[in-house]
């Protein structure tokens, strides 16, 4: 059933990555978001000319997640990516994980949301893919729970 959800995830995933606005790394990243009332939201990455200011994926669909009021109902995450060819499609073999800035925010949504949000990674050509807890990726994480704001 897991794998099922997490493959769902990451065909969403790779879907919305060809709509990374990425010109400058030319790495287009995709992320889907499951909701507790099953909804999927989706993002992909958005980058700026000064580069700090650019979005990560997984940031940009939690962000949805979050200004719909559904923060706390993130269950799952998938994340893929590879570059962007020519003709706008995404390639590549190597595993896709969340960078460390975004663990941050996943750890953010899974204390407030009291779970253990499984987080799906694939590659861009689908040969690869795993499952990791947001606590595997982000071991002794610092979050709501060490301010005493989250259940």
């Amino acid at each position: 059933m897991r794998e099922v959800a997490g493959r769902v995830l990451i065909d969403a995933a790779r879907g919305v990555a060809t709509n990374a606005h990425a010109p400058y790394s030319r790495f287009g990243v995709g992320a889907a978001v499951l909701l507790a009332d099953g909804r999927i939201v989706t993002g992909a990455n958005f980058e700026n000319a000064s580069y700090g200011l650019s979005l990560c994926a997984e940031t940009v669909a939690l962000a949805t997640a979050n200004s719909e009021g559904h923060l706390r109902d993130v269950v799952a995450i998938g994340v893929t990516g590879g570059r962007i060819e020519s003709d706008g499609s995404i390639a590549g073999s190597a595993l896709v994980t969340p960078c460390g800035r975004c663990r941050q925010i996943i750890n953010e949504a899974a204390q407030l949301g009291g779970r253990d949000i499984d987080i799906y990674c694939g590659s861009a050509d689908g040969g690869a893919f795993a499952r990791f807890r947001a606590s595997e990726l982000l071991p002794h994480a610092f979050g709501p729970a060490d301010l005493g704001l989250a259940d």
